[in-house]
């Protein structure tokens, strides 16, 4: 790719962040896929698995032959679908909204599939919490390396009988009035 998109351009959409979190430390096929999102045509889900593949947000960690086609098993590539600080900033107000809303809307599906589907155990795995902390940019940025240091040995299942639970972070400086 000669030039590559912003990150925030290829993953601010609704289809894809649900690719995206389904394969989120994990590996899936395309037919995984389209079992884990049903909501989803098969023609739209692989529509944007190739923009994500083009992207490299995606890449194809193995592909066999089923039937005569080639079945790919698809992870999070390198660019691992994180949108940072200075693509954040540079997004207008209503980019920036709508890139909010998709992510708390994400988490608010999370949320509604346990409480309709999972088992009264998966609750225990279930919580929430908000908590001031004071940083300047430097503290920010060793508390994020800091989280990617602590969270690096769970990102991908280490042993039989393990649950995947999602884990995300929000951070919203307080501004006077």
């Amino acid at each position: 790719m000669a030039e590559e998109t912003p990150i925030a351009d290829v993953v601010l959409h609704p289809v894809r962040l649900k690719i995206i979190q389904q394969l989120g430390g994990r590996r899936m096929t395309t037919a995984q896929l389209r079992e884990a999102l049903p909501e989803v045509t098969q023609a739209t889900l692989y529509r944007h698995v190739a923009a994500l593949l083009d992207a490299d947000v995606l890449a194809v960690v193995d592909e066999r032959s089923v039937r005569g086609a080639v079945e790919r098993t698809l992870a999070l590539g390198e660019r691992m679908a994180h949108v940072g600080r200075d693509e954040l900033q540079a997004m207008d107000d209503v980019r920036l909204r709508s890139a909010f809303a998709l992510f708390l809307g994400g988490l608010s599906n999370d949320f509604e599939r346990i409480l309709d589907h999972a088992p009264d155990e998966a609750r225990g795995l279930l919580g929430f919490t908000r908590a001031p902390l004071y940083l300047d940019d430097q503290d920010l940025e060793k508390l994020q390396a800091d989280l990617m240091e602590v969270l690096t040995p769970y990102l991908q299942e280490r042993r039989q009988g393990q649950r995947r639970v999602s884990l995300a972070t929000v951070l919203i400086p307080e501004v006077d009035g």
